[in-house]
Formats: C-alpha cells, sequence, structure tokens
C-alpha cells in the first residue's frame, strides 16, 4: 500500500491508516468475486468518530478495467493513465474541448517567422502540491527551471520515457530566468503546441524525484487541480482537492468544485455496468457488447427505462478503426489495386454500423483522416457500391485465372464480429475470407513483423493535427522500425508529407493533409471501418462534464447534485 495522510472513510474515498476492519475486508477481497469486492468497497466503514467535512455529493467514482501502472506523467502512454494524470499535473499549454491550444502553467507564448523558435512566459501564480520535502511552506513556485528539468528527464535515457518522441523535433531548450522558457526546433513543425499539451511534457519538481526516486510512480507530485491521497493497487486509486489550485472560474471562484475522485479496478464490464446502473460509480465510459442492447436501442439512443436516471453523450473520438492490407505480402491477391478497391466498394459500412454497434461510430467513407480532425475531408470515398465491386472481382478473375480468391483475415476476439460481418458482405461479390482470431498481444507483434496479409488495426490520434494519421504512411515509417504496417510507399505522397511540416497557415495545412487522404485512399493500402465515437454515461447528478475528441476527462470543472 502506498501512503500519504488518510482522513476519512471508504464512502467518503478517503482512508485512515489505523483503519483495521479495511485492511481486513480488503484482505478478504482477494479471495471472493468482484462484484462482493466492489460492495465491500463501497460499504460505508466507520474507523473513526471525526465527522465527515463533505459528503457523497462532492466525489467523483469512476471505475477502470484495467490497473494503473503509474502516476508518473512521463510513462502516460495509455488512456487510463492520461485520465489519472490529468488531474495531477499541469504542463504549458493545455487542449480544449475543440482541441484548440490554451495557455496552462504558460500565460502566452510567441512564435518566430521561421517557426523554429517558441518563447513561453510562465504565470507566477501555480504552485506544487504542499508536501514536507519541500521545507517549512510546504510547497513552493514553479518557474522555468521545472520545466527544463522536466524535458530533460523526458530524454534520459536511464529514465526510459515512451514519451521522448514528443521531443523528436527539438534541437535545444532552456529557462532564460524564472519567468521565461524557450524551445529551438531543428524545422518548423506547426503541430509542436499541440504535442507540448501532453501530458509527458508536464512540470514535475526535481525535489520529489530525488527524493522518491523510483517510487515517484506511485507518489506523484504535480501542481493539478486534485492531488495524489492512496493507492491500493488493483483495488483503489484516490485524489484529494488541492486547495492551491490556480484557476478560477468564470465567477472568480477557485476550482476544482469537486473534493474528491475516488477509482476503482474492477476488471468484469458488466459487473462495471450493474455498479453504474446501482449509482455506485457516477460516470461510465463507452459500452461493451455484454450490455449494450440493455441500454441503447438499435438508432444508438439511451433505452426509455432509463432516461429519468442517465444522461448519455455521443461525440467524434479521433480514432478510426480500419483493415490494414501489407503491401509487400506474398500473396499476389493483395497485390491487386482490382481487388483492394473492390473490397472497399463492396461491403455496406452504414449497416454494420446500425446492427453490429448500435449506431455508435460513423461509416469510414471519407478517408482515413477521422470526423472530429479540422482537415476531415467531405469528399465521398469507397461508399458501398456492391455491383461495382462484383465487376471488378470479375475483372480480377478473367485477368488472374484465380476463379475464387481466397484472402486470411487476422483479429483478436474484440473485433471478431465486426471481422466476420466483412467476411459475409465480402461473399456476396466473390471473395472468400478467413477470419483468424488471435490474443491481441500476437495480433500486434505479427502486425509489426509483416506477418499478415490482411489484419485489423485502429489509429488513435495523439495530438489533434491530421499530420497525426498521415506521418504513419510514410515510407520511412515502414514497420517495424516504424508504424507503418501496410508497407505503403509513395514518392508523392512523401513529397506532400515533406512539403506540408512547412506550411505554417493552419488552413493551407489542412488542405494538404486532405489532398494526401485522397492520394491514399487511391492506392486503397488500408480499409477503413468506422470513425470512432466516444459515449459517456453520467447519472443526472453530474454536471459540467465536458466530452474531448480525444476521449480524455477532466473533472475541474465538474459538480454533483445531492441526490434525494
Amino acid at each position: 500500500m502506498y501512503k500519504q495522510n488518510r482522513s476519512t472513510d471508504l464512502k467518503s474515498c478517503l482512508l485512515v491508516d489505523n483503519c483495521s476492519e479495511y485492511r481486513e475486508k480488503s484482505k478478504l477481497a482477494t479471495f471472493v468475486a468482484f462484484p462482493v469486492l466492489i460492495l465491500l468497497l463501497t460499504t460505508v466503514v466507520s474507523c473513526t468518530e471525526k465527522p465527515h467535512k463533505f459528503d457523497d455529493s462532492q466525489v467523483f467514482r469512476y471505475n477502470q478495467h484495467a490497473n494503473i501502472n503509474t502516476l508518473d506523467p512521463a510513462f502516460s502512454k495509455d488512456l487510463r493513465t492520461i485520465w489519472a494524470t490529468s488531474q495531477l499535473f499541469n504542463g504549458l499549454v493545455q487542449l480544449d474541448s475543440k482541441l484548440k491550444v490554451q495557455p496552462d502553467i504558460a500565460k502566452n507564448w510567441k512564435v518566430s517567422e521561421d517557426g523554429r523558435y517558441y518563447e513561453f512566459t510562465l504565470r507566477d501564480d501555480v504552485r506544487f502540491h504542499k508536501h514536507s520535502l519541500f521545507g517549512q511552506d510546504s510547497t513552493r513556485k514553479v518557474v522555468a527551471k521545472d520545466f527544463e528539468y522536466s524535458f530533460y528527464r523526458l530524454l534520459d535515457p536511464k529514465v526510459g520515457s515512451p514519451g521522448k518522441w514528443v521531443l523528436e523535433f527539438v534541437d535545444s531548450f532552456s529557462a532564460k530566468n524564472d519567468s521565461i522558457f524557450s524551445i529551438q526546433l531543428k524545422e518548423p513543425f506547426p503541430p509542436f503546441l499541440s504535442l507540448l499539451s501532453m501530458k509527458y511534457c508536464s512540470a514535475v519538481p526535481k525535489e520529489a524525484v530525488d527524493y522518491f526516486g523510483d517510487t515517484f510512480r506511485a507518489n506523484p507530485i504535480g501542481t493539478g487541480p486534485f492531488q495524489f491521497k492512496l493507492w491500493e493497487e488493483n483495488i483503489k486509486l484516490v485524489f484529494r482537492k488541492n486547495p492551491l489550485y490556480y484557476e478560477k472560474d468564470e465567477e472568480g471562484n477557485s476550482l476544482p468544485y469537486l473534493e474528491a475522485i475516488s477509482t476503482t479496478f474492477l476488471p468484469d464490464k458488466q459487473s462495471e455496468f450493474l455498479q453504474f446502473v446501482q449509482g455506485n460509480l457516477d460516470f461510465l465510459n463507452s459500452i461493451d457488447a455484454s450490455y449494450k442492447d440493455d441500454i441503447l436501442t438499435p438508432k444508438g439512443t439511451l433505452q426509455e427505462r432509463y432516461s429519468n436516471q442517465i444522461n448519455m453523450k455521443k461525440g467524434p473520438y479521433l480514432n478510426t478503426e480500419y483493415l490494414g492490407i501489407y503491401m509487400d505480402a506474398e500473396d499476389n491477391r493483395l497485390k491487386s489495386l482490382k481487388l483492394r478497391k473492390a473490397m472497399n466498394y463492396g461491403f455496406d459500412r452504414v449497416k454494420m454500423i446500425k446492427y453490429m454497434r448500435n449506431g455508435i461510430g460513423t461509416p469510414a467513407v471519407n478517408g482515413f483522416i477521422p470526423k472530429g480532425m479540422p482537415s476531415f475531408s467531405r469528399t465521398k470515398g469507397y461508399t458501398y457500391q456492391p455491383e461495382k465491386a462484383k465487376k471488378m472481382v470479375q475483372e480480377y478473375v478473367k485477368e488472374t485465372g484465380d476463379k475464387e480468391p481466397v484472402i486470411r483475415l487476422a483479429t483478436n476476439n474484440q473485433y471478431q464480429d465486426i471481422c466476420e460481418f466483412f467476411q459475409r458482405e465480402m461473399e456476396k461479390i466473390g471473395i472468400k475470407v478467413y477470419v483468424d482470431v488471435m490474443p491481441a498481444s500476437t495480433l500486434r507483434e505479427q502486425k509489426v513483423n509483416g506477418k499478415l496479409s490482411l489484419f485489423r488495426g485502429s489509429w488513435t490520434a495523439d495530438y489533434p493535427d491530421g499530420e497525426n494519421y498521415l506521418f504513419i504512411f510514410r515510407s520511412k515509417n515502414f514497420s517495424p522500425k516504424g508504424p507503418n504496417y501496410v508497407h505503403y510507399k509513395n514518392e508523392l505522397f512523401d513529397q506532400w508529407y515533406r512539403k506540408s511540416t512547412g506550411i505554417t497557415d493552419r488552413q493551407e495545412r489542412h488542405k494538404m493533409y486532405q489532398r494526401m487522404d485522397s492520394l491514399l485512399m487511391l492506392s486503397a493500402p488500408v480499409i477503413p471501418l468506422y470513425y470512432d465515437e466516444a459515449i459517456h454515461f453520467t447519472h443526472k447528478d453530474v454536471m459540467n462534464m465536458e466530452m474531448y475528441p480525444n476521449n480524455h476527462i477532466h473533472l475541474k470543472r465538474v459538480k454533483k447534485k445531492r441526490r434525494n
């Protein structure tokens, strides 16, 4: 158990050190089913005679299906870790719900005309979370040297941060004084400000890293709206309100509004859903096949029986689901452009979304860059044209003598139903598809090493710029050294990519991205399936919870009403 001061009970999400009843129940919980574990965690355990300073309406509760491995922002590579570190840490800049770059610890900045030099002016009212290691004041102000240290730490091979690639374009950086932090790029890179919004680039105090060493992962000290309180790995994670947080709302009230955040780690999604419906969780992210028909209608709307209890929000999620075609495959069938186009034209994406996804998602008929991106193109790509697809297959058969084209499609069990839908659609146009279901780790390993002719894949944006979806098709990024898993190669595409990184005008850059996307679709190295949607469920008492297209959650402005 990783400890700091604890002072209230489980119902309020804070524990006292001498709570023997809780410890005994935690031991017992390791031997019981997870639904029972959740009941234990949500039971009121009277550990102290001290009255509570706040009630349940000031605690926000949600569940994660997998344990969080770290609370160190330098290792915030997956969504569950980003959700946690977003409450604890801040960087120079942040993204709003429209994914526009806004000030954070940097109150303003300037960029040179050539797009290579950035100078940030820091706020003077940002302080690290209270801790005794800061001495008599128990805290200190954030200065430019903190970013200098944090960036060097990100690049340090001894740290081994997976986020060091964020600084790939950086030539140098330095603290000019306490208030000014400068960055010099090797070459212009217009999305750079978006990159700096990633949690990797958060300010961390050197004193804390030096003091805790490797255990900083479990003793995080940042500047965020909430501060670390308790972590029982695989069981519970608790944050408390940061009383020193610098942001205020439009009326001048201090943020955050909530007193605490409580996260549980129940792996069973059906049990998570039951806990949400029973009111033991405030928030549910996405849906699972095990209960999607219970909560959603076939049209993707909320079932009537939940309308008085639950709010549902849907919005674009910067994720494209696709089938990837390995262009260097020994299987000569997939080298045929005609056959690749037939596969793109030959299945009904609209029907797939309606019946396989309960209306969640947008049919991917506009290219690879998803809906929600500023550079999303509304030009129609591969729409459902079965007769055209049949004709292309017949022409392929006539030209090659391959009377029954047979293709193997690799996927994991999470997407087996969609791949089997694709399989049935292909049979209608004359293509035989065998679906190979394998563990996710095996699928990834074989995809990276070019052992799969056709595979299910997805690409989620690390930062909100169309470049993030196009660089994976650069010829220099061939896997296994890079993310070009399909081994797409086009000299004009590479030329346009290089040109786009020098375009500082946002609208012009977006037009170039759209041209590149269209060029990519002409070669059909991928079969886009759908542009994903985020779907959030909250109880009626939860207010001000905004949706972000990158599906991050920010809780500093969230409020809860007191339940009757």
